[in-house]
C-alpha cells in the first residue's frame, strides 16, 4: 500500500490519497476481501468460493446449503466455511447474507486480530457505522437481524457485545461492496473491503473499482498527480444532481457538496428538450414528455416482470415514438427506453432495431459520461456486438474497439471480460477485411454460420442501476 496513505479530507474526513504519479490504466491498489458471502437469491447457482455461475454446483454434504465447483473450490473455501457449515447445522436454517457476512467478518477477526494482513490500512473499530444516522424503519431491521445473529452465532465461538455486533452490522451497511460473477456482468455477492471503505466519493470521480479475479482493484481513470485525493463513485453519475444528493444521503449518510452536484452539471442535457434548429420545446411540452415517459416505465417494468417481452416493446415503440421529438437525447427517461429496446429485440432476434437504439443510448451515454467511465464501456460492448449480430460488421467493429479502449483502463488487460473484448476485436477486424474484399461473400459465409451456430446476446444487466456502477452493496 505504498501508493496510497491516509489523510484528513476536508469535509469529508479520512481519505486517501496518491504519493506518486498515476496514469490511465494504472492499478493503485488491490485487496483481497475481509470476508464475502453470496446473495440469498443466489446461493445455489453461484459457488461460494470462486464467485462463478455454473450450471452445475456441487452441494456442502454437511449444511446443504453452501455450493461450489468442485472439491478444489470447497477446499479453498473451507477456511471461511468451516465454522459457518457448523453453525447453519446447529441452527437449523440459513441466515441472511448480512448475518452471514457479519458471523464470517467476527470469526475471522476473533482468528486473525483486527489487522488481518500488513496491507490493511485501518480497522473495522476505526470505521463508520453511522447507527445513530438510521431511519427508524432501518433501526427495527437491524434489531431483527441483531437477535437472529445472537440465536446463530454458536455458544463455542469468542462472544461478543451488542455494540461489537451492531457497529460491524452498521459497517457492512454503509461499506459494503458488491461482488461480481466471473465475468463481472452481475452482482452476485457482497464483501468487505477495508482498504477501499476509506476512498472517498466524488460524483466526477478521478478513480474507478472493479473486482478482478477475486480482487478489487482502484485504477485511475486519467492522470492524477501525487499528492491528489482518489475518489470513486458510489452512485450512478446518470442520475440528476437532486437525485444523486438524496440517494447519497439516505445511503451513506452525508451530504454531496462536490463541483457537479453544486453546480447541477449536466442536469440541463439529463432531463432537457430537443433543440432542432435552434427551436426548443416548451418547459411545459418536456414536463409532459417526462411525466409520459414516467408512466410508461411504470408499466414496462411490470410487462418486463411478467416476461411479456412484447408488450415491453409494444410500451417502449408508443413511448418513443411521442417523446423522441419532444426530448433531447440525452434525456435519461429517453436513453432508458432505448436502453430496454435494444436489450430486448435483441433477446428477441430482432437485431437491426435493437441496434440502432443501442447506437442511440452509447450516443447519449457520450455526452453525459467520463470519456473513462465503465458503463459508457459496457453499453458500446453491447451495442457493438449487437451490431455485429444485425451484420453491420463496420460500426460493430467501431464500438467493440471504443469498448475495448475503455475497459483497457476500467478493467485492465488480465479481467475475463477485456479478454472477450479482445477475441471480439479480433473476429471482427478479420470479418471487417472480409466485408471490404467481397460483401457478397462475407453475408453469404455469414448466412450460413448463423445457420449452423445462433449468436447469442452477452448478459447484460437489467438496468444502468444493477450493471457496472452499482457496486456499492446496499441492503433493499
Amino acid at each position: 500500500m505504498e501508493n496510497v496513505v491516509i489523510f484528513d479530507s476536508p469535509g469529508k474526513g479520512r481519505g486517501l490519497k496518491a504519493t506518486k504519479e498515476f496514469w490511465a490504466g494504472d492499478v493503485i491498489f488491490s485487496e483481497p476481501s475481509l470476508a464475502a458471502v453470496v446473495f440469498d437469491s443466489l446461493a445455489e447457482r453461484i459457488c461460494h468460493s470462486c464467485f462463478r455461475r455454473q450450471e452445475k454446483l456441487q452441494r456442502c454434504g454437511q449444511c446443504k446449503f453452501a455450493h461450489y465447483c468442485d472439491r478444489t473450490c470447497q477446499r479453498a473455501g473451507w477456511a471461511e466455511h468451516k465454522q459457518e457449515c457448523s453453525a447453519i447445522k446447529a441452527y437449523g436454517k440459513v441466515p441472511n447474507e448480512n448475518i452471514r457476512l457479519v458471523a464470517r467478518i467476527m470469526w475471522r477477526l476473533d482468528k486473525e486480530g483486527s489487522l488481518v494482513s500488513d496491507m490493511q490500512l485501518t480497522t473495522l473499530d476505526e470505521l463508520e457505522d453511522h447507527l445513530n444516522d438510521m431511519q427508524d424503519d432501518d433501526l427495527k431491521e437491524l434489531k431483527v437481524d441483531i437477535h437472529n445473529f445472537l440465536d446463530y452465532w454458536p455458544r463455542t465461538s469468542k462472544q461478543h457485545t451488542i455494540d461489537d455486533i451492531s457497529h460491524i452490522f452498521g459497517v457492512i451497511n454503509c461499506n459494503g461492496f458488491s461482488v461480481s460473477d466471473q465475468r463481472g456482468l452481475q452482482t452476485v455477492g457482497v464483501g468487505l473491503f477495508p482498504n477501499l471503505c476509506l476512498v472517498n466519493h466524488d460524483c466526477w470521480p478521478n478513480c474507478t473499482v472493479i473486482l478482478n479475479h477475486g480482487r478489487i482493484e482502484l485504477r485511475p481513470l486519467g492522470k492524477i498527480a501525487e499528492g491528489e485525493e482518489l475518489t470513486v463513485a458510489y452512485v450512478d453519475y446518470i442520475n440528476v444532481s437532486e437525485e444523486r444528493q438524496r440517494l447519497l444521503k439516505t445511503q451513506y449518510f452525508f451530504d454531496c457538496t462536490c463541483e457537479h452536484c453544486t453546480n447541477k452539471t449536466h442536469d440541463d442535457l439529463k432531463m432537457g428538450g430537443q433543440e432542432v434548429e435552434g427551436v426548443k420545446p416548451s418547459d411545459e411540452q418536456v414536463k409532459e414528455a417526462t411525466d409520459y415517459c414516467f408512466d410508461m416505465m411504470n408499466k414496462m417494468d411490470k410487462a418486463r416482470l411478467n416476461g411479456d417481452y412484447h408488450e415491453v416493446v409494444k410500451i417502449c415503440r408508443k413511448c418513443i415514438d411521442k417523446t423522441e421529438p419532444i426530448l433531447a437525447d440525452t434525456h435519461i427517461y429517453l436513453l432508458r427506453m432505448w436502453s430496454t429496446m435494444s436489450e430486448v429485440q435483441a433477446y428477441l432476434q430482432y437485431f437491426e432495431e435493437a441496434a440502432n437504439y443501442a447506437r442511440k443510448m452509447v450516443e447519449g451515454y457520450m455526452k453525459l459520461y467520463h470519456p473513462n467511465n465503465a458503463a459508457l464501456g459496457m453499453a458500446a460492448m453491447r451495442a457493438g456486438v449487437t451490431h455485429w449480430q444485425a451484420g453491420l460488421i463496420e460500426v460493430g467493429h467501431g464500438m467493440i474497439c471504443k469498448a475495448y479502449a475503455i475497459l483497457m483502463v476500467t478493467h485492465g488487460p488480465t479481467h475475463p471480460i477485456t479478454k472477450d473484448l479482445e477475441a471480439m476485436r479480433m473476429q471482427t477486424e478479420m470479418e471487417l477485411r472480409m466485408f471490404k474484399q467481397n460483401e457478397y461473400v462475407y453475408h453469404s459465409m455469414r448466412e450460413a454460420a448463423l445457420k449452423n451456430k445462433p449468436m447469442t446476446m452477452l448478459h447484460e444487466p437489467k438496468s444502468v442501476e444493477e450493471g457496472i456502477k452499482n457496486l456499492f452493496h446496499r441492503r433493499k
